[in-house]
């Protein structure tokens, strides 16, 4: 059965040394380079790919080889992801995504750098962000470039194919669905109404690079802030990692919230292992207390 809620994440601060930590961690680099990712974004029901010790709890996502060369791949992909988009077209910014958002209007944030693909740190208000591997609600022709809506999209998903409306599947992460056992020779995938090229969701797949502009912008914030903090992400995937192995060789101290194990723990001057939401927020409580009293951030005791 499709499941459309998830597990509330609990909302209790970290332990107090952990939160002395990360709010010291702060006042002392006020410029932070935020690089987020899937973890921030299961408080609103929409899953990850890794445990906490860094392994693919599910079968890797479809490369982009796969998806442009093998019709049934391509079939099978936008199937699932139809039925998959209940939740992810859906989805609303949950603790960590408006605390974040808090965390910049408090003009403490470079650039928010995110891994994730469903635009909710924008809908949850933060500005100065930037979309590493793109966003799932745009489709983008790849003969012609032509982007498009993919709320528009899923019409004519629907229309081309009833008989799949109303199937039940699992959810899994970036809009997918666990739908499994069904002829995906059979479903209709349509073409770009401007030119007959092959859709595609305007995002990177595995295998395919992140776009140099993109780097280079994110490269040029984190050399201009003072610190980077890690956010909800194993960093086991390149692209993301390139920027904390980049923050270490220019000096720049790294942080980490998140709940397992990451690719550069042995590059971390600070990690703090409890729920991204809850972490953060207390994070931000402390900022918005020192800001009123004009005072450095409280650091709370162990007796706290």
């Amino acid at each position: 059965m499709l499941q459309a809620d998830y597990p509330t994440p609990s909302v209790k601060p970290p332990a107090a040394d952990a939160l002395a930590g990360l709010v010291d961690f702060v006042a002392r680099h006020p410029r932070l380079f935020v690089l987020g990712g899937a973890g921030v974004s299961t408080g609103s029901g929409i899953p990850d790919y890794r445990d906490a010790a860094g392994a693919w709890k599910r079968t890797p996502p479809v490369t982009y080889q796969a998806f442009t060369q093998d019709a049934y791949t391509r079939s099978r992909y936008w199937a699932r992801s139809l039925v998959g988009w209940r939740v992810i077209g859906q989805a609303q910014p949950n603790l960590a995504h408006r605390a974040l958002a808090t965390l910049e209007s408090l003009d403490r944030i470079e650039l928010l750098v995110t891994q994730n693909v469903d635009g909710l740190h924008e809908a949850a208000g933060s500005r100065r962000t930037l979309d590493l591997h793109g966003r799932i609600d745009r489709i983008v022709c790849l003969a012609c470039g032509d982007l498009s809506a993919r709320a528009g999209f899923q019409q004519r998903l629907l229309s081309l194919n009833p008989e799949w409306a109303e199937l039940q599947a699992d959810t899994a992460p970036d809009g997918d669905a666990d739908l499994e056992g069904r002829d995906f020779g059979r479903f209709v995938v349509p073409d770009c109404p401007a030119c007959g090229g092959m859709l595609k969701p305007d995002v990177v797949f595995f295998g395919e690079n992140v776009p140099a502009a993109r780097v280079e912008a994110a490269m040029q914030a984190l050399r201009q802030a003072d610190a980077m903090l890690v956010v909800g992400s194993s960093l086991m995937v390149y692209s993301g990692y390139r920027f904390a192995k980049a923050a270490a060789d220019w000096q720049r101290p790294i942080a980490a919230i998140n709940l397992g194990k990451t690719r550069a723990d042995d590059l971390l001057t600070l990690k703090v292992q409890h729920e991204i939401g809850a972490s953060l927020s207390a994070l931000v409580q402390a900022l918005r207390t020192a800001d009123r009293n004009d005072s450095p951030p409280a650091v709370p005791s162990r007796a706290d």
